[in-house]
């Protein structure tokens, strides 16, 4: 069974997640978008990167090629899709984190992530997280900077685009991420898991819900397989609206765009282990 909500921080902006399923469910695809602070050199907009990559992601999965290759080959199909309409080389060109999960037999798994994408595996052995949290200490001091100040404010805006120029100048050299080069690809952090029962794929704007300390992992998985995604995400939205300044959880911005899958492999759900 598989479960699957995504909605935008802001209703009036694009929603810059992405999520896909193959067909067969033997596959699932999530993306985040790469907030755009600065230009980019890009006419589409990153909305549109992460559509066209994960379409092309799904397009690629089935079959037996490890995931970093398939990844490598979808960020060049889409450059390929764009180079001649925008500057690629521009260091703010459309980018995303990507969280992918194939199942390669009935309870093993190949999962992958590159930036902050979190996946969270419930295995017969125990919980398994794979997760690429680098962008997190990328531009370190601009990020002490911009979390002193409160949401929309003047201060808080600058430090921001101060953040993200630093940000950019580090990408794919103390954190890696998919834009336009296809060997970003091999920086992913891949596992294979075996004895898999569920797993769920979060963007970062769902894994507050970790972050906030509303949930630890095992909690987010118990809230998914009994509930849904957007009880997850809802759960997420009202303690953000609760600290809209991000006064008790400092970041960039009050709400951010949030996508979880959930995958169950057992098909009476959790209710038989109850």
């Amino acid at each position: 069974m598989t479960k699957a909500w995504t909605e935008p921080g802001d209703p009036n902006k694009p929603n810059e997640d992405w999520y896909g399923v193959t067909e067969d469910a033997a596959a699932a695809v999530v993306l985040d978008g790469g907030t755009a602070r600065t230009g980019t050199g890009c006419i589409h907009g990153v909305a549109w990167y992460a559509h066209q990559l994960g379409s092309a992601l799904i397009h690629k999965l089935p079959g037996q090629l490890p995931l970093p290759e398939i990844l490598a080959a979808a960020i060049h199909h889409v450059a390929d899709q764009h180079r001649h309409t925008c500057d690629l080389g521009h260091p703010g060109t459309p980018s995303a984190a990507v969280g992918i999960a194939r199942r390669t037999s009935d309870s093993q798994w190949d999962c992958m992530v590159l930036g902050d994408i979190t996946i969270i595996v419930q295995t017969r052995q125990g919980l398994v997280l794979l997760e690429d949290t680098r962008i997190s200490y990328s531009a370190g001091e601009y990020r002490k900077i911009a979390d002193q100040w409160p949401i929309g404010s003047a201060e808080k805006d600058a430090a921001l685009v101060d953040m993200k120029y630093q940000e950019l100048a580090e990408r794919n050299k103390t954190y890696w991420i998919s834009a336009a080069d296809p060997t970003a690809a091999t920086h992913a952090f891949s596992q294979t898991t075996h004895g898999v029962q569920e797993l769920a794929i979060l963007t970062d704007g769902a894994a507050r819900a970790s972050a906030f300390g509303l949930a630890d992992w095992p909690g987010i998985l118990d809230l998914l397989s009994h509930a849904d995604p957007a009880q997850l995400i809802r759960v997420v939205r009202a303690n953000e609206a609760s600290d809209p300044a991000g006064q008790r959880w400092p970041r960039n911005k009050q709400s951010d765009d949030a996508t979880a899958i959930y995958l169950t492999m057992l098909p009476s759900h959790r209710a038989a282990e109850k």
